[in-house]
């Protein structure tokens, strides 16, 4: 079993490696995991994905962690907290995040890592804050933000998306210590 950064009941969150690696490639290449975002990602992109994750794990002591279950130590996917400074009245921001393979949606895992991980951004990182971003028709994740206590502050077009009718229209929900 990898060492982990901190653990939740039966999650372990760490910096990325290389046994995460193909994992996170095909989660993140699988148009069902991918439906609420404008395209599936190349392994090219992942492995920038994760290359940029550990660069902010560094120098911040944060990132979008790699998430293993513990009892099986397979990677699932990843949660955990990122700088967003694209343009809205929301950002600059450190949000939660989180995308998990399809046979680990629907157990709960999201939402016990995704307070994981506040838990770990208020009182290891002592964040004042954290937002969570997501497509308006995105209602699992709005489900999950819900479920973790973050409050609706607003609605916008993402600046990233306002090609893609679908998903342009995004919520913004956050949480303060």
């Amino acid at each position: 079993m990898p060492k982990f950064l901190f653990e939740s009941e039966r999650l372990g969150f760490s910096d990325w490696r290389n046994a995460d690696v193909e994992a996170m490639i095909a989660i993140s290449a699988d148009p069902q995991v991918m439906r609420f975002f404008p395209y599936e990602a190349t392994r090219q992109q992942t492995l920038d994905f994760i290359q940029r994750n550990n660069a902010l794990l560094d120098q911040k002591g944060y990132c979008y962690f790699a998430v293993v279950e513990k009892e099986s130590g397979r990677t699932i996917g990843f949660t955990g907290l990122y700088d967003q400074d694209y343009e809205s009245e929301f950002t600059p921001a450190t949000d939660i995040g989180w995308r998990l393979g399809v046979e680990f949606q629907g157990k709960g895992y999201a939402t016990e890592a995704a307070r994981r991980c506040l838990e770990y951004a208020f009182k290891v990182i002592e964040l004042p804050r954290v937002v969570a971003m997501a497509p308006a028709v995105n209602l699992p994740s709005i489900n999950v933000m819900r479920k973790i206590g973050m409050t609706q502050i607003g609605e916008f077009v993402h600046p990233r998306l306002t090609d893609n009718t679908e998903l342009r229209n995004c919520v913004c929900f956050e949480i303060k210590t």
